[in-house]
């Protein structure tokens, strides 16, 4: 039975498993994005146990208005890990629409060098917090990013910028091999030059452009 949590000037309805049934109102909204993006620069300057207070400071609202929206540390982590991954994927698409495919594959390859970084130690929380969940939570994560590096792949490959035959899932684990090998380390302009040498090799055979 959905229950009506109010908090200040935030009003909101949730499920007994914490869901959101009905849309944050708009101020409510706005705080959470707020603490979205403290807790998303703190956990990349200082951890995940990071201070929540700090993060509730700089987002411009009472530690209160966190809890009410992120219970735990848990529900954090996870909300990051997950606005995170969608900022990321989203980027894809942004940098498709203002660039060659070619030179769109190639920045957003570069750019997973900080996302593993950022991810990384969020990762080992919820491996720690969630169990088994958590592997459902980086299940659906990794769905998303072989959705968008299909459709780069697929852009590229009808430009006539790599190779026909590589596929998104050849992709992503070349990629995230290379930056998790980065992140141990903490060498990036070699995983950046790395990666680099991983983008050439996707141009071997690739057929001259029309």
């Amino acid at each position: 039975m959905p229950t009506t949590v109010h908090a200040d000037d935030e009003e909101r309805q949730v499920s007994q498993d914490g869901a959101a049934v009905r849309p944050l109102r708009a101020d409510a909204a706005r705080n959470r994005a707020k603490i979205l993006d403290a807790a998303t620069a703190a956990f990349d300057e200082q951890g995940t146990e990071a201070s929540l207070e700090d993060i509730a400071r700089t987002a411009g609202v009472g530690v209160g208005t966190l809890y009410r929206h992120f219970p735990t540390r848990l529900d954090l982590i996870e909300a990051v890990y997950r606005s995170s991954l969608d900022a990321f994927v989203a980027r894809a698409d942004a940098l498709l629409a203002e660039h060659p495919a070619g030179e769109a594959l190639d920045a957003w390859v570069l750019g997973f060098v900080g996302y593993v970084i950022r991810k990384r130690g969020m990762a080992d929380a919820l491996k720690a917090g969630l169990g088994p969940e958590a592997m459902q939570v980086m299940g659906e994560g990794r769905t998303k990013l072989e959705g968008v590096a299909a459709r780069l792949i697929a852009a590229a490959q009808a430009e006539g910028s790599i190779r026909t035959d590589l596929e998104p899932a050849d992709l992503l684990r070349a990629v995230s091999g290379v930056c998790l090998a980065g992140a141990e380390s903490m060498d990036r302009e070699r995983t950046e030059r790395v990666l680099r040498l991983v983008l050439d090799g996707l141009r071997w055979t690739a057929p001259a452009p029309a």
